[in-house]
């Protein structure tokens, strides 16, 4: 397999050879998979530390709620969320920090914080400010798909044929990118399941990652938790989506995938290893 960087911060990850589990941290009173757990500055730094703990590669701090009907909120309320949170993280742990926002303001306190990565719902649509803000820090970047806004996303997305139609996307946002002095190498992209997709868009992505992928750039998969797995399984019930979830961390990173999203840590570092363990052996 050809070799594939993914340049964070100092750090050199080559995810062609290894996978990379990213923790989710939501610092948010509404998340739709923890229910403002972590919300108290205390209680989020704890489950950061656990998050490290548990083998995550990356920890994804987030301040703003994006799932399906969500509403926006204040820059000012998303710092005073993650700020804390990634400076005490920051002190304790040696893993790189993600932060999870669509506005330049947050990014930019976010990386004096600590932060080495931007991941952005948006794909850097969001604000006019944030791919400068991504090429003057020489920050890393996850560039995703969202069609419409959290607030109507799943209100009946349609696309003519979603693999090209996000492909497309990812061209075009990494040629402005490129075109802004972002380095190439600090580029993730991720198709974003489950923003602005129905159950059958997002199998067909996910059937077809490797189509997605712009540049041999890395890409970004988060399954974890969310809705569709309910619809496949036929269950309501937000426990039951630990297992597909796992089921999927194996299968999508022998399928393409070179970073997975993730809730549940320990878990899906373990399923992680053991298919990447049989990858190994198949090359």
């Amino acid at each position: 397999m050809r070799e594939r960087i993914w340049q964070v911060g100092k750090r050199v990850f080559d995810v062609s050879r290894h996978g990379l589990i990213m923790g989710v941290l939501n610092v948010t009173p509404d998340s739709f998979s923890d229910g403002g757990e972590f919300l108290i500055t205390d209680k989020a730094i704890e489950r950061g530390l656990q998050i490290a703990a548990e083998g995550a590669h990356i920890i994804d701090v987030g301040g703003e709620s994006t799932h399906p009907g969500s509403q926006p909120v204040t820059a000012d309320e998303e710092l005073q969320r993650v700020i804390p949170v990634l400076e005490e993280l920051g002190r304790k742990v040696d893993v790189p920090m993600s932060i999870d926002t669509s506005k330049a303001e947050v990014a930019r306190a976010a990386i004096k914080a600590g932060a080495s990565i931007v991941n952005d719902v948006t794909g850097g649509r969001g604000d006019e400010q944030m791919l400068p803000l991504i090429a003057e820090t020489k920050s890393a970047f996850i560039l995703m798909h969202m069609q419409g806004t959290p607030h109507t996303m799943q209100i009946q997305p349609r696309y003519t044929d979603v693999v090209a139609e996000i492909s497309e996307f990812f061209r075009q946002q990494y040629a402005r990118a490129i075109g802004l002095n972002i380095d190439p190498m600090a580029i993730a992209f991720d198709p974003g399941i489950g923003f602005g997709k129905t159950l059958e868009h997002n199998l067909e992505l996910l059937a077809q990652l490797e189509r997605l992928r712009a540049h041999d750039r890395a890409l970004v998969v988060g399954v974890s938790r969310k809705s569709f797995l309910g619809k496949l399984i036929g269950s309501p019930e937000m426990s039951d989506r630990r297992i597909p979830g796992l089921a999927l961390t194996s299968l999508l990173r022998a399928r393409g995938a070179d970073v997975l999203r993730v809730h549940d840590v320990k878990e899906n570092v373990y399923a992680l290893q053991v298919g990447e363990a049989i990858l190994q052996r198949a090359k």
